[in-house]
């Protein structure tokens, strides 16, 4: 490991004027590389649309969706982008508040990562109901009829909840890259960037009055995306604790949910931030220290998860419920046995070697890592759906699924939708907090007798 700036993780000999250099070359003009990335983003949303057309066209026998499984791979997906989006919250607003230092070179992506997972997130309702141009109805508007939907009904309160996270994230998001816009727009050299930050600055020219309303709003929201991170999942959970399905109506799921979001979510940041800080040369200011904080979050939402799971196992033979029972056999023993055992391995095994510092301290070893937490993420939410719908009350009524090319394209899609607004987004915007590594970092000091130039 090389030496660092005392308890702030940044490579010894980093100055302001180097910490602008570093970042702000990441907005160079597109390399080849970017746009073969890009070309492949979106091939994969135009693989989706034409997924979401036939399925449009031709109805929703087209999904794997059927009888008993009326819940399939677009609620599957949307629970997991949900849960990613909850990670940047948790960096951004959580950890600020608690002056966490090394969530600063970080942060900044996992913002952008949560806007872009909720839009991604917020695609899979509208596909799930069939006919998305009615999706209007799941809102407060009342028809001709005047009829209002169902406010008892925990679908309604997603809506609610997930575009009340996405208004807060986005916003708490966009004040927190103003400073950075103008440090942009200083630098930019061609017409269409500074008018861009010209624009998206909001006219900042950093004086004193500036940054004091800046932090006092930055403050502010962060105090209010923090009840965010426990409510939005919360709610997802109800969406399953309402009904009256074995291996659902459970009160753990909340926190369940919570815990198994955050895990992913930074999971998901660790996938982000690895390749990036190796393309662009970031190594001066994502540091090991700031690894060794995320790995942190990861071992311990890790053992919660690994402990809900542990726990439905026990509520199940507690509670002598024939159906908890045996739907608790069911999930390691019956026809989705795969998934589970995958489940396992990926949240609960193999983050344990984490513990080990060698591993730890190995990027290439925490990228793999991260990779493997999001597949098991992403089959946990498989094993709560398709699990206890496929056995249910009634044996007569028990089935399996049908996965469809159609759900395979819509999921690559939405991939490839999380892509390219990730792809613009770190060629239009400082992917790192310009002011925020700055705020930690030593005052310039007097070299040679001259102060040194930041």
């Amino acid at each position: 490991m090389s030496e660092t700036h005392g308890d702030i993780g940044l490579k010894e000999g980093v100055t302001y004027s180097r910490v602008n250099d570093l970042v702000l070359n990441m907005l160079k003009p597109p390399t080849f590389g970017w746009y073969c990335l890009f070309f492949l983003a979106i091939s994969a949303v135009c693989w989706g649309a034409a997924s979401f057309t036939r399925q449009v066209l031709d109805g929703m026998q087209r999904a794997g969706i059927n009888q008993p499984i009326a819940w399939g791979v677009y609620i599957t997906n949307f629970v997991f982008w949900v849960g990613i989006a909850h990670s940047g919250t948790l960096i951004s607003a959580i950890l600020f508040l608690f002056r966490a230092k090394f969530r600063m070179p970080i942060y900044r992506l996992a913002e952008a990562m949560t806007v872009f997972a909720v839009l991604t997130a917020g695609l899979f309702p509208l596909i799930h109901v069939g006919r998305p141009w009615f999706a209007y109805w799941l809102l407060p508007y009342p028809n001709e009829r005047a009829l209002w939907p169902n406010f008892r009904s925990p679908l309604l309160w997603d809506v609610f909840a997930v575009s009340t996270y996405l208004t807060v994230s986005a916003t708490f998001f966009y004040v927190g890259l103003i400073p950075d816009i103008a440090a942009a727009r200083d630098k930019a050299k061609t017409f269409f960037r500074k008018l861009l930050y010209s624009i998206t600055s909001l006219g900042w020219t950093g004086n004193h009055s500036q940054w004091k309303h800046y932090m006092s709003a930055y403050l502010f929201f962060a105090g209010l995306a923090t009840p965010l991170v426990v409510s939005v999942h919360s709610v997802v959970s109800w969406d399953f604790a309402m009904g009256n399905v074995p291996g659902w109506h459970a009160t753990i799921f909340p926190p369940y949910f919570v815990a198994g979001a955050i895990f992913s979510g930074v999971a998901m940041v660790l996938t982000l931030i690895i390749p990036l800080r190796k393309v662009f040369g970031l190594e001066e200011l994502i540091t090991p220290f700031h690894f060794e904080g995320m790995v942190k979050l990861i071992l311990l939402t890790s053992g919660i998860v690994t402990y809900s799971y542990i726990t439905e196992f026990y509520i199940a033979w507690f509670s002598n419920n024939p159906f908890e029972r045996y739907q608790f056999w069911f999930r390691p023993f019956g026809d989705f046995k795969l998934a589970f055992w995958g489940m396992v391995f990926c949240n609960c095994v193999a983050p344990l070697t984490l513990w080990i510092k060698k591993l730890r301290r190995n990027i290439g070893y925490l990228f793999a890592i991260s990779l493997v937490i999001n597949v098991g993420m992403w089959l946990e939410r498989f094993n709560i759906i398709f699990t206890s719908l496929s056995r249910e009350f009634v044996p007569a009524a028990w089935g399996n699924y049908n996965f469809s090319w159609v759900e395979t394209g819509i999921t690559v899609g939405a991939f490839g939708w999380f892509s390219m607004f990730m792809l613009l987004f770190i060629k239009f915007f400082p992917a790192v907090a310009i002011s925020e590594i700055k705020e930690i970092m030593p005052p310039p000091v007097r070299e040679e007798g001259a102060l040194e130039a930041h």
